[in-house]
Parts: C-alpha cells; structure tokens; sequence
C-alpha cells in the first residue's frame, strides 16, 4: 500500500476549508493541518467575483500550512454549484480475447461506449462512476475480470457541472497557487465521509445541507444513481428570520444557531428574546416561538424540495433512509422535522475515519473537506498515484480518473 500527504480543499458559500492529512501504510488518515477562512466571491456555490475567491482560497491554505509545515502545492477540489447534474449510461461491447476471457481492455472499451452519450459543449463531465456489469445477461457483477463471457455490459453514472462555472472554479484554484489533484462532486465526497457500504448497498441518500446549496446523492447496490444539487441552503432560513425578526443578517444568523429549532413541541409560548432591530437604537424582545415556527416553516419546505427530488429520481426504495451532514444540519430537531416530512428514517451524521487534529472538524460542517481526503487516499490504497495532471478547460480530469477505474477495476 502507498502511503503520502493528501490535501483536500473544500470552498463552499459560507466558509473555504483547506485540509492536510498524511495517509500511512496502515491505511489510517491522520489530519496534520487545517485552516478555515470565511468565504467570500461565491453564491451558491459558484463563483462570483474571481479576486475574492481567490483570496479565500490563499488565506485558507496559508493557515493549513502555518499549522502543518508542509506547503500545499496541490489538492484534491470540492466542486458545487446549483447546476450539477447526472444522469445514467450503458455501454454494450463483445469480448475481444480468442479465449473469451474479459480483460482490461474490454472493461476500458465498455466504459468508454457508456460516454458516447450525446452532452451539450457547454457541460463539462465530471465523473464517469463504474455502477455495475453485466455478463451475458448475468446482471450484479461487481468485478469482471477474467470472467468468461462474450459481451459485457456497464452501468455507468455520469456527473456534469457547468462547463463555464467549473473553469471559473478551477482558475481560482491555480491563481491561488494550487494545482488540482482531481475535481469531485461535493455530494460523493461528503458520502464518501458519512455513508458506510452497508448503507449504499441497501440504498441511501446522502444530503449536505450547506450555506448556499444542498448537495444530493442517492445510492443503491452500493452505487450512486442520483447526484444533484437543490439550490436552497442555511442562507435561506437566516434571510427568512432577518425578514421576520426585522434584523440584520449577522443577529438573524446568531439567534438561529442560539434560539432556533425545527422542532415546535414543548416550546414556551411565553419565552421571549431581545433582538435589536435595524434603524433602532433600543432593539426589542420577540417571542422564541415566533422565530423558531419561521425557521420550521422554512425547514419543513426545503425537506418537501428533497422529497420531490427523490421522487423524481426513482430508483427504487431507501431503506437506509437519508443521512443529513453539512453545517446547515446542526440545527437543533432537523432530523425530527426531516423524518415528519419524509416519513423515512433520517439523521444527522459526523464524519468519522480519521485522526489528528480533529477536535474542531469532526462535525457535520466539514464531512466535504473530510470527504475529499478519504477520496484521495482510495486511490493510494489501490497503488494509484495522488498526483493528475491539470489541463485548462477542466476535460481531462474526469477522464484521466475513469481510464484509471477502467484499468484497475
């Protein structure tokens, strides 16, 4: 097994987070550095203005090195944005061996026929993720090397972001003085952090509940089928509680994290707050409950967007429910409200799988960043070098991952 330093870098909407890990021989990652700035240039998880992001990005790798003493000269990248998509592909191809054995090269050329899948020149394909194979009609085969068989058949789950919004992204990195290891759909990698295989072969769903955005993914047969992004967040119930409570962002912010809760049972009518209000010197006093049925209201509709979202991706069955992580799922009774509104077991899980410096990052907050890494590190387990290549227009990532899957199933 190879062992060396992984660094991930997660920038969000509300927060960029650079982290340093070193993955030993034992196969233990173990956090070294970690530094978390405010983000700013960024909406809903695109970017905005490119100096800001950059900015953002510097300050948080300058304090992960600070910490570490190591120098970040690449990473791999979290990437978002309300425009992520997927969809699900099959490619059919005979076996070419005299001996009718399924080599590498079938395997290669199947994915490959999976992506000849017409996508618009203005999405970039980020993922081209191995779901399963068919053998002769055999279907569940996980790993078919060397089986006998004269076709084989792949289904593939291909992720697509925004050609435009991805190169923005990633020039923010480069200016940034980073080199980017691979690109990953902020939804994988925070499953990667918080779903275990149990729960992805039964069937799950994976939501982050972020600042900006909420990233998606549903798996089954321990695959992802559906990745999306539902472009409401944390954001949106802070702007609600402003709006309602007649403040400013900042206290509307501190009195969700401090007062609120999705869960209205018990509540003392009575229990009042002080706010202090905008253009008033003196401020005033409101009722808890009053906040806390705005940040349920607006709770109870994101958990109904879900609910459709789901729906409208099929796919069978979950019964391992849904698993909340983000920042945005740290709200006292969310997943009380969440298993109210889709009548499925539902909870709120912290990363878990590494060591070090984690007293502070072992919450839902950072399961992207924590995600990133353990992504990194598979690639170690298997033998794989953690370094890609960057290329500009971003095309080559995905592609240079899936030859890699398509080689070393």
């Amino acid at each position: 097994m190879a062992q060396g330093t992984l660094v991930a870098l997660d920038i969000g909407t509300s927060k960029v987070c650079a982290l340093i890990a070193e993955f030993g021989r034992d196969g233990r990652l173990t956090v070294i550095g970690h530094g978390t700035v405010p983000s700013s240039g960024l909406k809903k998880g695109a970017v905005v203005n490119i100096d800001q992001t950059v900015r953002s990005i510097r300050d948080a790798v300058e304090r992960a090195e600070r910490l570490s003493g190591w120098q970040i000269a690449e990473a791999f990248v979290g990437v978002g944005g309300a425009q992520i998509e997927s969809f699900n592909s099959t490619g059919q191809v005979a076996v070419a061996s005299h001996t009718r054995e399924v080599a590498r090269d079938d395997i290669r050329r199947a994915i490959e026929q999976a992506r000849t899948v017409p996508i618009p020149s203005s999405r970039e394909v980020l993922h081209v993720e191995r779901r399963g194979f068919i053998v002769d009609g055999q279907e569940g085969v996980k790993d078919p090397l060397g089986m006998s068989a004269l076709r084989l058949e792949v289904e593939t789950h291909i992720v697509t972001a925004p050609a435009t919004a991805f190169q923005n992204l990633m020039k923010c990195v480069a200016q940034a003085g980073v080199k980017v290891d691979e690109p990953v759909v902020n939804a994988l990698a925070s499953a990667e952090a918080v779903a275990n295989d149990t729960e992805r072969e039964l069937g799950v769903a994976v939501a982050d509940l972020g600042a900006g955005t909420i990233d998606l993914a549903m798996f089954n047969e321990g695959s992802p089928y559906h990745t999306r992004v539902v472009p409401v967040g944390g954001t949106n119930v802070t702007n609600d509680v402003a709006i309602g409570m007649k403040t400013s962002l900042p206290v509307a912010e501190e009195l969700k994290i401090q007062y609120g809760t999705c869960d209205l049972t018990g509540l003392d009518p009575e229990e009042t707050i002080a706010v202090s209000v905008l253009g008033e010197d003196a401020g005033r006093t409101v009722s808890r409950l009053e906040l806390c049925q705005i940040i349920e209201s607006r709770m109870r509709e994101t958990f109904e967007l879900l609910a459709g979202e789901m729906r409208s991706a099929g796919g069978g069955m979950l019964p391992a429910g849904l698993i909340l992580t983000g920042g945005g799922s740290q709200l006292a009774g969310v997943a009380e409200l969440g298993r109210e509104v889709l009548q499925m077991p539902v909870r709120v899980v912290s990363p878990t799988g590494v060591g070090g410096l984690t007293d502070s990052i072992l919450t839902p907050a950072y399961s992207t960043a924590i995600g990133l890494l353990q992504w990194g590190a598979s690639f170690l387990e298997e033998g794989q070098p953690s370094r890609f290549e960057s290329a500009p227009a971003g095309g080559i990532f995905g592609r240079i991952r899936d030859a890699i899957r398509g080689l070393f199933p």
